[in-house]
């Protein structure tokens, strides 16, 4: 009840031209207990109601009573029958005969591909003539991720929402340090989103003391964090200025440039650092340390280097096959990718998003990212925090 969730419930309901009655509502008494409601939608038409009973199991409605899946053959490539089930990034479970079939690496706003008795989420343009899928509201369950409760004050709380730049620094890098080893010791991999601000607040250092502790598996970026993490391992400089000095330099606005030819001269990243051009940042410790990361361009892009993905489906694939295995997810300044890599991420995966910028986390949140966990602070501060916690002997240079 303290969620809001059926509030929310009831007003979709009534956005969607539809109406309701509570039949049954059980109040919890404790944070810890659980509320039951149960409610009669009902609708214009049966096209309306399934749209709308879609609608609601974002919120982790379910029929009382959903039946079977109905299945439809896709007839044209890049198309979904009418009344395909639009998907959302809960757990998922869908009956199939006499079976509940699950939902691997649930996804926002996909079809449900049914094959060889598996079931996935499957974006529109991957979807091909030919293919079964999962049609109506019938016979789809979702499970929302179980709200952590803190008695102690200092665990990290999945599910809070919460956007604030007044709670203690100290306190919110302790409970990210903390779920990020739990992470680690179970297994599991810990993925970042990062923007140039990394680099232009000088915490590069830091981000290469994480990648090299362990702590950073997986990095999603466009073209610019690279570039300037690039030219400050080459020249010195972020967008020309020093960053030793703070100050700008003689022909610096080239620098970026040059970066980019220089990797495009030797090939790819991987080939620079391999051939000691490279020598150093964050991109030479994700080489030399074998980590994983995926750059996607954007039509503002310079060069761009040459390990971007310019066609942005291929890159949202290349992002989906680095999500298997991944238990925590840190997004720090950049709005678009961490909005791109929210919209890919299953909702059971801890997310949070560090920005100087309250709209960042807000937006992630408005896109239906609900999980995410959101702290305003500077990104050079906060990293430099971080790696402290995690990293043994860590100082600021």
């Amino acid at each position: 009840m303290d969620t809001g969730v059926l509030a929310r419930v009831l007003d979709d309901v009534l956005a969607y031209g539809g109406d309701y009655r509570i039949d049954r509502l059980d109040v919890g008494r404790a944070h810890e207990d659980e509320s039951y409601a149960r409610i009669v939608v009902t609708s214009a038409d049966d096209d309306a109601l399934a749209r709308l009973l879609m609608r609601l199991q974002a919120h982790g409605v379910n029929q009382v009573t959903p039946g079977e899946a109905v299945l439809r053959t896709v007839e044209r490539d890049g198309v979904f029958p009418d009344d395909f089930y639009s998907t959302t990034n809960l757990e998922t479970v869908v009956r199939i005969g006499a079976a509940w079939v699950p939902v691997e690496q649930p996804e926002m706003d996909c079809g449900l591909l049914v094959l060889d008795g598996r079931i996935r989420t499957i974006p529109v343009s991957d979807v091909r003539a030919g293919d079964t899928v999962v049609c109506g509201a019938g016979g789809v369950k979702v499970v929302l991720p179980q709200r952590e409760h803190s008695k102690d004050g200092d665990s990290f709380e999945f599910m809070s929402s919460s956007v604030s730049s007044e709670k203690p620094q100290s306190l919110l890098l302790r409970q990210i340090a903390q779920q990020m080893r739990e992470v680690k010791a179970d297994g599991g991999k810990v993925l970042w989103v990062g923007g140039p601000a990394v680099v232009h607040t000088g915490a590069a250092p830091a981000m290469v003391a994480l990648v090299e502790a362990g702590y950073v598996d997986v990095l999603f970026a466009g073209n610019a964090l690279a570039t300037h993490d690039i030219e400050a391992s080459l020249y010195g400089t972020s967008l020309g200025v020093d960053l030793a000095m703070g100050k700008g330099v003689e022909h610096g606005h080239e620098h970026h440039i040059r970066a980019i030819n220089q990797m495009r001269k030797a090939g790819s990243i991987a080939a620079a650092v391999e051939q000691g051009v490279l020598t150093s940042g964050v991109m030479h410790a994700m080489v030399t340390h074998q980590k994983r990361f995926v750059l996607v361009g954007s039509v503002r892009d310079d060069g761009p280097l040459p390990d971007v993905h310019t066609d942005v489906i291929v890159g949202q694939r290349a992002m989906r096959a680095e999500l298997p295995g991944v238990g925590f997810a840190i997004m720090v300044a950049t709005m678009l990718h961490s909005i791109a890599t929210g919209n890919i991420l299953p909702a059971s995966i801890p997310l949070v998003c560090v920005d100087i910028n309250p709209a960042t986390v807000t937006k992630l949140a408005d896109r239906g990212s609900a999980q995410a966990v959101g702290i305003v602070t500077d990104i050079g501060l906060f990293l430099e925090g971080l790696a402290r916690e995690l990293v043994p002997g860590f100082t600021v240079g």
